[in-house]
């Protein structure tokens, strides 16, 4: 005998978009801004501020004149580079948090020689040297947690977290040890380089906005038009898979680990060279972690992170211009971010999944 009843489902029931087309997913992510500006202005309106004035503020207050324009740029060309850094890690569901560690050590790679080879090299013979020392020092650094988690399975997370806090000690270490300025009246610094170590400038910035824009294309083209980023994907979507396909899992996650940490230490010698010129425990200035933002918004497509990362960098500078002309403290201006972040970071939720509330479901 058969016998009905009624079986209920979940009181919230989320299901995966697959046919979403890039318009309505762009169409979403707009909606979010213009959500997050509306929640903004009440925010702003309750502390007694006009919001389209802060609004206007703070667009002007990182792009308003060249000084400023050159400033914001400056400061995107490390979030962009490391965001491309770890796209490729990332697609490969390999969760590299330790650019941080990677920039760093890319930078004390560079410092080294800036510091103790300037006078025996031509400039631009020392420039490339550095650079090339950057990218050798970052790339190890990422093939570190690579290996261990191709060769034992290690938590990738945990351990590229810990390398960041090593690399870290590493440069306090030498900035107050072997590498520390006599010069420094007292305090703890490494020298500043000589014009020798110093990056030329193309348009008032350092020509690391030029290598920034070529790594770019160069990213964008590797993921999507070569054997190799095929291969990351196939990883990132199932390493059973990939292997049945015949591929070389460990060997992937190594070789991209190596480009990864590589491009992320090649971040920290533009860093030194162009922007710094030293070396300090603030070289990474929490560059590896917001560019995970970055990357996660700009879904892996390293053409669209351009544009989110020049947005961010317009809210960072933004909020502390805002923060001087209106008297709010450092904390207001940061939620104020904050706001537009958290609308822009949950719009990506929206667009991989739909919701579905309780119904009622029949079944003999």
């Amino acid at each position: 005998m058969t016998e009905k009843h009624l079986q209920k489902e979940p009181l919230v029931r989320l299901a995966k978009r697959d046919d979403l087309s890039a318009g309505k997913k762009w169409a979403i992510r707009l909606g979010a801004i213009l959500l997050a500006l509306v929640v903004g202005s009440l925010f702003v309106a309750v502390l007694g501020h006009n919001p389209l004035a802060v609004y206007r503020d703070i667009v002007s207050g990182s792009l308003g004149g060249p000084s400023a324009v050159r400033a914001t740029v400056r400061v995107a060309i490390p979030l962009l580079g490391v965001a491309l850094a770890i796209a490729p890690a990332f697609k490969m569901k390999f969760w590299n948090i330790g650019a941080e560690g990677q920039i760093m050590v890319g930078a004390i790679a560079a410092t080294y020689f800036a510091l103790f080879w300037a006078d025996r090299l031509p400039k631009p013979a020392l420039l490339l040297v550095m650079a090339l020392a950057s990218l050798v020092a970052g790339g190890i650094w990422g093939l570190i947690p690579a290996f261990c988690k191709a060769k034992w399975g290690t938590n990738e997370t945990l351990f590229t977290l810990m390398l960041n806090y090593i690399a870290l000690g590493l440069e306090a270490y030498l900035q107050n040890g072997p590498w520390k300025d006599p010069k420094g009246t007292g305090f703890p610094i490494i020298a500043m380089f000589g014009q020798n170590a110093r990056l030329p400038k193309v348009g008032g910035v350092h020509i690391g906005w030029i290598i920034v824009l070529a790594l770019t294309v160069g990213m964008f083209l590797y993921l999507s038009r070569t054997k190799h980023g095929y291969e990351i994907a196939v990883v990132g979507e199932s390493q059973p898979t990939a292997r049945y396909a015949g591929m070389n899992v460990k060997k992937i996650i190594m070789r991209t680990m190596v480009l990864s940490g590589a491009i992320a230490g090649l971040m920290g010698f533009l860093v030194v060279s162009g922007a710094d010129y030293t070396l300090n425990t603030g070289t990474s200035g929490g560059v590896g972690f917001t560019a995970i933002i970055v990357a996660w918004l700009a879904q892996f497509n390293s053409i669209v992170m351009v544009i989110f990362s020049f947005l961010l960098i317009v809210l960072q500078k933004g909020a502390m211009a805002i923060a001087s002309l209106y008297g709010l403290s450092q904390e207001v201006s940061q939620m104020i971010t904050g706001i537009i972040l958290f609308f822009l970071l949950g719009s990506e939720f929206f667009v991989n999944y739909t919701v579905h509330f309780r119904g009622k479901k029949v079944s003999k």
